[in-house]
């Protein structure tokens, strides 16, 4: 039996049993956390305060030193050369971080910036942040977005969102599109090419869609990666290949509307925000969903990084509506394909997932973000939350404490006990 187990079996008849779980942080493994809660439940811990309003979290260490992880954007440091022109443009702007330190700051926290750079691990050495509010890209590779995390584990340090496996694969289109294809979830039927010369698949009719299969932001998309005859494509798969160094993505391009759908929580959700009532029976919340209006876009029928660009000005920007003017059944299935893509990539804390409809009508999944912008009045999660009056600072303090909550740094409430059945 292992020693965890042993120590548990000592202090399983008392309250003590979930502060040891928590402390331990052995809530980060399977059962642990739901153990935890009901040895909490069972002995009446964190009773319910008069009224029917839940009672604040109980967090071990009431005020928290909270590193925030980024990669900026500075647009006055000229490029490297050999880099494609929209490089690091899914990097963040300083005053997203600002934004961000802001609302973690009006619930009490102490925060400092960190460059998620090579001096990184140094950095957090020096400053031994309780824990990191992540949404760093990471400096490159297939798997970038996973470097910041895998760090982090590796110095046991706690941090919100998605663990090192998730964001891998993530951003890794194909590999994302292979995964919820074979559990049946809808996408487009698509090709990875290493090379420009791959004999295309009789499945895959033009137009096609060509784009970089590891990047985000748009990077590497614009006009040109729709595609329509057999010389465009060869010539597309190639730039891709040669420009971004990565395989090219080829898919069946989806003449139809395009939409963006946010979730955020887990099944125990409800036990760790400061907002319960955002949670559905699940523990998940779905966010509104935001159509994006390409009528109008530089790039029109084509979500480009030009075009999410804060640069670009009203006449060349998409047009976000939210909540979309859908149908009941299609917002039904949006909100159903988002939470399944969710869940199928073991994501954590929260995410969106791209959507976009065939020429029948059909949704038909595009892509995750693990590390959805955080820009407030200007993301598309941001805009998400906002149409049903969620505010900007409540939004980050509920990643903030769902993530803190899978470390051991806040304990779960306790539940009001559910109104009998009539038989």
């Amino acid at each position: 039996m292992p020693r965890s187990s042993l120590n548990l079996t000592r202090i399983a008849n008392c309250g003590q049993a979930a502060n040891y779980l928590l402390t331990k942080n052995l809530v980060n493994h399977a059962g642990w956390t739901i153990l935890a809660t009901k040895i909490l439940l069972s002995h009446g811990e964190n009773k319910l305060s008069r009224g029917d309003e839940w009672p604040p979290s109980k967090r071990l260490k009431r005020y928290w030193k909270i590193a925030v992880l980024a990669n900026i954007k500075d647009d006055s440091h000229p490029k490297p050369e050999g880099v494609p022109p929209d490089a690091f443009a899914d990097f963040d702007h300083i005053e997203t971080i600002d934004s961000i330190r802001a609302a973690l700051e009006s619930d009490g926290h102490q925060t400092v910036f960190l460059h998620a750079d090579k001096d990184l691990p140094f950095a957090l050495r020096e400053e031994k942040p309780d824990i990191c509010f992540n949404i760093a890209e990471g400096l490159g590779g297939d798997a970038r977005e996973a470097q910041v995390p895998a760090l982090l584990e590796m110095m046991q340090i706690p941090y919100t969102g998605s663990r090192v496996l998730t964001n891998g694969i993530s951003l890794d289109k194909t590999l994302t599109k292979r995964i919820w294809r074979d559990r049946r979830l809808p996408v487009a039927p698509f090709q990875e090419f290493n090379t420009a010369d791959e004999p295309l698949r009789p499945e895959l009719k033009f137009p096609l869609f060509v784009k970089p299969s590891r990047e985000g932001t748009g990077m590497g998309v614009d006009m040109n990666a729709i595609v329509k005859s057999e010389k465009e494509l060869r010539e597309r798969a190639t730039y891709i290949i040669e420009t971004y160094h990565q395989p090219a993505l080829v898919e069946t391009f989806l003449p139809g509307r395009e939409f963006t759908v946010g979730i955020m929580g887990r099944a125990d959700a409800k036990l760790y925000s400061r907002h319960p009532e955002w949670y559905e029976k699940d523990g998940f919340h779905r966010f509104p969903i935001l159509e994006l209006d390409m009528t109008r876009s530089v790039t029109p029928q084509v979500y480009s990084q030009a075009s999410k660009s804060k640069d670009v000005g009203e006449e060349g920007a998409p047009g976000y509506i939210c909540p979309a003017d859908i149908e009941p059944e299609l917002e039904k299935k949006l909100k159903y394909f988002a939470l399944r893509a969710h869940q199928l990539l073991y994501a954590l804390d929260v995410s969106r997932t791209d959507i976009r409809l065939d020429e029948d009508g059909n949704p038909r999944l595009l892509e995750i973000n693990t590390l959805p912008g955080l820009t407030p009045n200007y993301s598309d999660l941001c805009l998400q939350a906002a149409a049903e009056g969620i505010r900007y600072e409540d939004l980050i303090l509920d990643i903030l404490y769902l993530g803190a909550s899978r470390w051991g740094m806040v304990a779960p409430r306790e539940l009001p006990a559910e109104p009998a059945r009539k038989k």
